[in-house]
C-alpha cells in the first residue's frame, strides 16, 4: 500500500520514515518548496547516522530514502491507501484538507488524522464518507516512540478500525484503542504530572529541584515534571492544558496553573529559550534539590495519588481497557509502572484514603475520587 503523508515537520517526517522502513512507498507533502528541501536533508542525515551506529546497511538506507518521494502537489495522493496528515492543530485547516483529499483519493483510502487535541469526529464531519476517517496519533520523535494512539470517531466504520490498527501494528508499533475524548489518553491521564506538581510548589511546599528529584530517585520516573515541560516547552504545554480544562467544561480537575501562565508570559519557554523552571544558559548552575526523603515520599504519594484517580476514571468512563491505559502511559511517557497495576500494589484503599484526606483539607472538586475508586474498594477487588 502507498502511503500518504501531510505535512514536512519533525511529526511528518518522522511517520514517512516509519513507513518507509516498513517497506511502504511513502508521498510526503507540504505546501512549501523550503520545507521539503529542508525535511528530506534532515532525514538523510538521521538514514546516515543508522548507518554509522549499524542499525541500517548503506543498502537498505539508499533503499528507505528512495521509497520517498517529497511533493507539493496533493494530486500524488492518488495511488494512496492511507493518508494520515500531521499538519497544524486548527479544525478549519484540518477539516479543509479532508475535503480536499476526499476528492483526489479513492473512496477505498483511508484518512487518519495525527492530531493529539482535536475532536476527530469533528475532522470526519467534513467528509462524504465520514466512516473512512480516524485518529492515529503518534508521539513524538514517532520513529523512536512505540505507542500510537488509535481513535475511532462516532461516524468511524468498525472495519476501518481493524484495517488501520492491523496496517499500524505492522509498522512495529504499540497500539492501544482510545475514544474520542479530549487528550484521549495519555494527554488526558498524564495532566496530573503537571498539575498536582505546579500545586505541590506554589504551596510552598517544596521547589521544582526538590519535586524532580522526588519523582525520578522515589517515583521512578525519568524526568521530573519541571525538567518534562521545560523539554516540552512551557508556551505548548500551557496551551495544551488551556485546551483540555476548556474541552471538559472547565472541570477543576484539569484547571491550569497561574505559575506556568507567568513562565509562559515571560517567554521562559523552557529549554528552546535557555530559561524556564531552570536556567539552561552557559555557565548557569542548577539548583541543588532537598534530598529529605520523607519529604520526598509524601510528594510523589500525593501525584502519583493524582495520576491514578485519573487512570481509573478513564477506566470508569470507558475511554480505554485497562490493558490499554497501562500500556500507553509505559509505552507513551515511559512511565515506570503502569497506573492502574501501580495502584492495586499500593492498595485501592489507602489510594481512595488519600484522596478523601485531600479533597477533604482543601474543600476542593480536584480532588473528588473516582466513582469506580470507591465501587472497587466497597466491594473488596482489584482492578486486575
Amino acid at each position: 500500500m502507498q502511503i500518504g503523508v501531510v505535512g514536512s515537520g519533525s511529526m511528518g517526517s518522522g511517520i514517512a520514515q516509519v513507513a518507509a522502513q516498513s517497506g511502504h512507498q511513502v508521498v510526503v507533502y507540504d505546501l512549501s518548496e523550503e520545507a521539503l528541501v529542508k525535511a528530506e536533508k534532515k532525514l538523510g542525515k538521521i538514514v546516515n547516522r543508522l548507518i554509522e551506529k549499524g542499525r541500517l546497511s548503506e543498502s537498505e538506507g539508499a533503499d528507505l530514502l528512495g521509497r520517498i518521494r517529497w511533493v507539493n502537489d496533493l494530486q500524488s495522493f492518488k495511488e494512496c491507501g492511507f493518508v494520515i496528515e500531521a499538519i497544524v492543530e486548527r479544525l478549519d485547516i484540518k477539516q479543509k484538507l479532508f475535503q480536499d483529499l476526499q476528492a483526489i483519493v479513492s473512496e477505498e483510502c483511508l484518512l487518519a488524522t495525527n492530531t493529539s487535541s482535536l475532536s476527530v469526529a469533528a475532522i470526519a464531519s467534513s467528509l462524504e464518507l465520514p466512516t473512512r476517517a480516524i485518529g492515529v496519533h503518534f508521539f513524538n520523535p514517532a520513529p523512536l516512540m512505540p505507542l500510537v494512539e488509535i481513535i475511532p470517531a462516532v461516524q468511524t466504520a468498525s472495519e476501518v478500525v481493524n484495517q488501520t490498527r492491523a496496517l499500524i501494528d505492522s509498522w512495529g508499533k504499540v497500539t492501544v484503542l482510545a475514544k474520542d475524548t479530549p487528550g484521549f489518553i495519555v494527554n488526558r491521564v498524564a495532566r496530573p504530572f503537571y498539575g498536582e506538581a505546579l500545586r505541590i510548589y506554589e504551596e510552598g511546599f517544596a521547589d521544582f529541584a526538590t519535586i524532580d528529584w522526588a519523582m525520578k530517585e522515589i517515583g521512578g520516573f525519568r524526568m521530573g515534571p519541571f525538567e518534562l515541560m521545560d523539554f516540552i516547552g512551557n508556551d505548548v504545554n500551557y496551551a495544551v492544558t488551556e485546551s483540555v480544562f476548556a474541552s471538559f467544561y472547565y472541570d477543576p480537575r484539569y484547571r491550569p496553573s497561574f505559575t506556568q501562565k507567568r513562565h509562559s508570559e515571560a517567554g521562559w519557554f523552557g529549554r528552546k529559550s535557555s530559561r524556564g523552571y531552570y536556567d539552561y544558559s552557559e555557565g548557569a548552575a542548577l539548583p541543588e534539590p532537598n534530598k529529605d526523603k520523607e519529604l520526598g515520599k509524601q510528594i510523589v504519594d500525593r501525584i502519583v495519588t493524582m495520576l491514578i484517580n485519573e487512570a481509573v476514571d478513564a477506566l470508569y468512563l470507558n475511554i480505554a481497557s485497562a490493558n490499554d491505559l497501562d500500556l500507553a502511559m509505559t509505552k507513551g511517557v515511559n512511565y515506570p509502572k503502569g497506573l492502574l497495576a501501580w495502584a492495586d500494589e499500593i492498595g485501592l484503599e489507602k489510594t481512595l484514603q488519600t484522596l478523601e484526606r485531600l479533597q477533604f483539607e482543601y474543600g476542593e472538586d480536584r480532588y473528588r475520587p473516582s466513582p469506580l475508586l470507591r465501587k472497587l474498594v466497597r466491594e473488596g477487588k482489584k482492578i486486575f
